[in-house]
């Protein structure tokens, strides 16, 4: 899992680059360039290891794991290369929105695929070798295994949120690319975080709880956060010379992209969390699903 997250932040990452209006044409090329090589690879690697994992599990589930993780790489595309990536230089409502679907749609799209066996079943059988000593280490408890539990994952994605959205951070990650570069790894990197203590496998029953309770507080801070900026008053992250898009003022720009934070973005959560309670409901307990059958005649 360490790898994915590694890996898929890097890939929002370099687009960052192409934001910046300090930035030369050729210095955006190769960040475009970097990072569209970057998703090549982990198509291809992803479709290779599939071929290899097919002819060992006939699993239904591998299809729908597949079609997410392609459809996350698609929709990442999309959001770094496509129009809205152009808008959000002069807009922080599509800023918002670009990041949303980051957070929102693309992690948890990445994260449903689980990449990382495919990934591995493609690399020579030394190195899947070394890949699985790798893995061993990474069940250890330790700082990992507490960024990707319930309660840190939900923890160090708000405040990355937060502390992004600090006006004198949010203007710093627009002015200079490095720290714009850093903005965009974080929020992929620790939404894959949190949508991983959210949808990893286990049992319904038992996982529903707390992965309802966390998905309950994301919706707070998140919608904490969007109502400030809806009702402000003052434009926090108004640039010298940028006018928003739309013919919105600054503060009508902020105020919608605070909206779109506030209430789609809780939606999101909030429907996650009545998927995982349905299915808990729907799953037997787990002496239920252990007890012998009972013989035919046999007493109460």
């Amino acid at each position: 899992m360490p790898a994915i997250v590694a890996a898929l932040a890097l890939l929002a990452s370099f687009p960052a680059f192409a934001h910046e209006r300090l930035t030369t044409a050729s210095g955006a090329r190769l960040a475009d360039a970097i990072v569209v090589a970057l998703i090549g690879v982990a198509a291809i690697g992803y479709a290779l290891g599939a071929r290899r994992l097919a002819d060992r599990a006939k699993d239904a589930r591998r299809a729908h794991g597949a079609a997410a993780f392609y459809g996350g790489l698609a929709l990442l595309t999309l959001t770094l290369f496509g129009p809205l990536d152009t808008w959000a230089e002069r807009s922080f409502t599509m800023h918002m929105i670009q990041h949303e679907l980051l957070m929102l749609a693309v992690a948890p799209l990445l994260v449903i695929g689980r990449p990382l066996p495919q990934w591995t079943w493609a690399l020579p059988a030394a190195a899947r070798r070394r890949v699985h000593v790798v893995q061993r280490a990474w069940r250890r408890p330790g700082a990992w295994q507490a960024a990707t539990g319930v309660l840190g994952a939900c923890v160090i994605q708000s405040a990355a949120l937060w502390a992004w959205h600090l006006p004198s951070w949010f203007r710093a990650a627009l002015e200079h690319p490095g720290l714009h570069v850093l903005q965009h790894a974080t929020f992929l990197a620790t939404a894959l975080c949190f949508w991983w203590s959210v949808l990893r496998p286990g049992p319904a029953r038992r996982r529903a709880p707390p992965s309802i309770a966390s998905l309950f507080v994301t919706t707070l801070t998140t919608g904490a956060l969007g109502a400030l900026l809806t009702f402000a008053g003052t434009p926090w992250y108004a640039e010298p010379g940028v006018v928003p898009l739309f013919g919105l003022t600054p503060l009508e720009d902020q105020e919608l992209g605070g909206l779109l934070m506030w209430i789609p973005g809780g939606t999101v959560y909030m429907a996650i969390a009545l998927v995982l309670g349905a299915r808990g409901l729907r799953e037997p307990p787990a002496a239920a699903q252990t007890a012998p059958p009972r013989a035919a005649g046999a007493a109460p």
